[in-house]
């Protein structure tokens, strides 16, 4: 049974427990379970109030999102059913909530007459996350119940709020330190025989908001935050009728909007990318973590070592911070603390807090200060010289059971690894920059690496609230890989007649965060530069090659720290201004390789580099380099800028349709040869009739 009753109280309260594990989520059976239960405790004489509960960790998470654009969504009774149901009782109804109430879990307790929380509770609506907006009456009844700004930040926002704050805002009407469910029983048999019309949410009107722009600020903090996304929007719309209209008719419009985003690609999209990083995070089921990491060593103190001690330390784990020079050890030390005081300024850290964070991270100029660490972790220069000689003096001090890790972003793991007498133990940790924040974590996986050692590394991503994603072993893994051929293009493209200016602004109105010119030049020119010149001699002669970039370098212009790139710098300044001096350099390299230029347009911007991501990436999947093409749309939405609102550039593909995608290949190649052969799995799938989707 997906609902279980049972009476408390002699009797006198029906529990009605949702038993739907994991999240107890409001599938179309549950659904119809729920509704016949409340009904039969209405019509029970001997109930005098009811109490809405979840089995397991949860109160409810919401609606089963397999079941969207399905008949399932719309079987009744719907969960919008439900809340009439619950509305109209003549029996106090009341939620007892703990762990969770989501989504459709929090609009379902929005009907009941009383909400009680227990004190570790969290109450959200994060539909917009979805691409969505809550569909059962969320952005109406909550501005009724917790007033327009509020509500803003909750539905348009889609952050979750806790108990103490929800009964601060009234959202709760008791938080509950006790036994949950004996103190939602004993509030309903408080309001048993007393009128419940003054109860029921629905029937509030919403007061005006003191501040008129409240709904303009709000669409301004939501298109920073979710760029280029309809959803959170159409949120701030739907509260805002809520403060004009009925409910019947704000209602009707919350329908007639949700259906409009659900029915979407952006929603697909977004639902994609949900399910995606959940199947990442699942290994072969023999891998087991034999043990827990409790003590890591970070080698290297830069910008990487530092994020990623501070990412260490704010998990829980005890760092040891090894750097050869004394100097070096401290700047390092230095940025850590900076980044810390500037969380404790924003309010988001206590000054206890931070000095419990750094305290975890001992410093040591000694690499004998990792002989008892669990893990080390190598966060170097990139050369592998460097990273081999690490190695070598790691395999030698730390114990036998640790795990050694790089953080290189391109180099080979197992050559680093056939230096240690541990290959099984050696895996590479590409974390993102800057560490501290950057979710993602590539995991990759050497010819050697023992599972278990991958489900040890998971497990600690896992617990730093970060997002592994396992690949294999090739010059730049998955995403960087990926970059050269994105990167080209956009080179490719300046020769043949665009502008710096246009091919970042052509795809940064395709929702990317920024083009790869300005990226580019943020980054630094020098360190692009550097992995050219490492594999320029295995670079084919007849193979066309863009030498804008290396030029620039030759000119000592590497980007915004020389206030000179792709763009020209102000002092103190960010903002890229157009050179004359690259326009013309640009001309006299196209001139010298004979490229005619010409007009390009922003759609051929966007195809061409957009396609050129596709075609490597079904490359990395038919090399196995990547298990899953779902798991190539996290790497880059999450890693790589690329907008989420359209799920990854498989995801993308598949949506193009992929014998468009072929075609335009096909296109590129014959005009610009053997750097656009298209992909063999990418033949075989049009051929087929499948997507990426159906790998």
């Amino acid at each position: 049974m997906l609902i279980e009753t049972e009476r408390l109280e002699s009797g006198r309260v029906a529990l009605l427990r949702l038993n739907h594990p994991p999240v107890n989520s409001l599938g179309a059976d549950l659904r119809t379970q729920l509704h016949a239960a409340i009904q039969s405790a209405l019509e029970d004489g001997a109930v005098q109030a009811i109490v809405l509960a979840g089995d397991g960790d949860f109160f409810c998470c919401g609606a089963d999102i397999r079941e969207f654009n399905t008949p399932l969504s719309g079987r009744e009774p719907t969960l919008r059913t439900l809340i009439e149901l619950i509305e109209r009782a003549a029996k106090p109804v009341v939620a007892a909530i703990h762990g969770a109430a989501l989504g459709g879990g929090l609009e379902l307790a929005l009907a009941c007459h009383y909400r009680v929380a227990g004190t570790g509770a969290s109450l959200g609506l994060p539909e917009v996350k979805l691409g969505v907006l809550p569909g059962a009456g969320g952005t109406q009844r909550l501005p009724r119940l917790v007033g327009v700004a509020h509500a803003l930040d909750m539905i348009a926002g889609g952050d979750a709020i806790d108990a103490v704050t929800a009964a601060q805002w009234g959202l709760v009407d008791e938080v509950c330190a006790g036994e949950l469910r004996s103190a939602a029983a004993a509030c309903a048999l408080r309001a048993a025989g007393r009128p419940l019309a003054d109860r029921v949410v629905g029937a509030r009107t919403v007061a005006a908001p003191e501040d008129a722009r409240v709904y303009e600020r709000a669409r301004a903090q939501a298109a920073r935050r979710y760029r280029g996304c309809e959803a959170p929007l159409a949120c701030v719309d739907c509260v805002e009728r809520a403060a004009s209209a009925s409910l019947s008719e704000g209602l009707a419009y919350e329908r007639e909007r949700f259906l409009g985003l659900v029915n979407g690609d952006q929603s697909k999209a977004l639902r994609h990318l949900f399910f995606a990083e959940r199947a990442a995070f699942k290994l072969p089921a023999g891998w087991r973590a034999e043990s827990s990491i409790a003590k890591v060593g970070v080698v290297g103190a830069g910008t990487m070592g530092a994020g990623i001690a501070m990412s260490l330390a704010n998990a829980g784990l005890d760092v040891v911070l090894v750097e050869r020079d004394a100097e070096a050890l401290e700047r390092g030390w230095a940025v850590i603390r900076r980044n810390y005081a500037a969380t404790a300024a924003k309010g988001r850290l206590t000054a206890d807090q931070v000095a419990e964070r750094e305290s975890r991270i001992r410093r040591s100029l000694a690499f004998e200060a990792l002989a008892d660490v669990d893990l080390a972790i190598e966060a170097a220069f990139e050369d592998m010289a460097v990273k081999r000689q690490i190695f070598v003096t790691l395999d030698e001090i730390c114990p036998p059971r640790a795990i050694l890790a790089s953080n290189t972003s391109r180099l080979d793991i197992d050559e680093i690894a056939a230096c240690t007498r541990r290959p099984a133990r050696v895996l590479g940790t590409h974390f993102f920059s800057p560490a501290n924040i950057m979710r993602l974590l590539e995991v990759v996986q050497g010819r050697e690496t023992d599972g278990a050692v991958i489900a040890a590394v998971f497990r600690l991503a896992r617990r730093m609230g970060k997002l592994p994603v396992l690949v294999g072993v090739c010059d730049g893994f998955v995403g960087n890989r990926m970059v050269t051929p994105y990167t080209r293009e956009a080179h490719f493209l300046l020769e043949e007649g665009a502008t710096p200016a246009q091919v970042d602004g052509a795809l940064q109105r395709f929702g990317l965060a920024m083009g790869p010119l300005r990226m580019a030049d943020m980054a630094g020119l020098d360190i692009s530069w550097a992995f050219r010149k490492r594999t320029a001699p295995a670079r084919p002669a007849h193979q066309r090659y863009s030498r804008v970039a290396d030029q620039l370098c030759e000119q000592g212009r590497f980007g915004q720290k020389s206030g000179r790139g792709f763009y020209r710098y102000e002092t103190g300044s960010r903002d890229p201004v157009e050179d004359p001096e690259v326009l013309a350099l640009i001309a006299v390299c196209a001139a010298r390789d004979g490229i005619e230029r010409r007009t390009v347009t922003d759609e051929e911007i966007v195809q061409r580099t957009m396609y050129a991501l596709v075609n490597e990436a079904a490359r990395i999947l038919e090399e196995g380099v990547a298990r899953r093409a779902s798991d190539i749309d996290v790497i880059y939405v999450n890693g790589y800028g690329f907008p989420a609102f359209r799920g990854g550039p498989l995801f993308y593909a598949d949506r193009q349709g992929l014998p468009a995608v072929l075609d335009a290949i096909r296109g590129f190649h014959a005009r610009h040869g053997d750097l656009w052969q298209p992909a063999p799995l990418l033949e075989q799938l049009v051929a087929s009739g499948r997507s990426f989707a159906d790998l």
